[in-house]
């Protein structure tokens, strides 16, 4: 039975708990030095849904831009990750 838990949670699920623990606690950290809380994520994500929805076809202007954005931090991270796991 451990074999298909562990397949699914990607590890033990002790480890799996402690690095969620570790993860929330660096996000924790991360948004009280922001000033945000929970609730503030969450209204900040429907309220830019709802702007999408309200602007029509300058929403898919502002998308791109979102993705593009987001992209510009991702990609390089995924390519680090990808080049610091072959030298592994």
């Amino acid at each position: 039975m451990s074999k298909p838990v562990n397949s699914f949670l990607g590890d033990t699920p002790g480890r799996v708990v402690i690095k969620l623990l570790v993860f929330s606690i660096l996000v924790g950290i991360v948004m009280t030095l922001l000033g945000w809380t929970p609730m503030d994520v969450v209204w900040k994500i429907s309220h830019f849904f709802t702007s999408l929805w309200s602007m029509g076809f300058e929403a898919f202007e502002k998308l791109f831009n979102v993705v593009v954005v987001g992209a510009a931090i991702v990609i390089p991270i995924f390519i680090i990750m990808r080049i610091l796991s072959l030298i592994r």
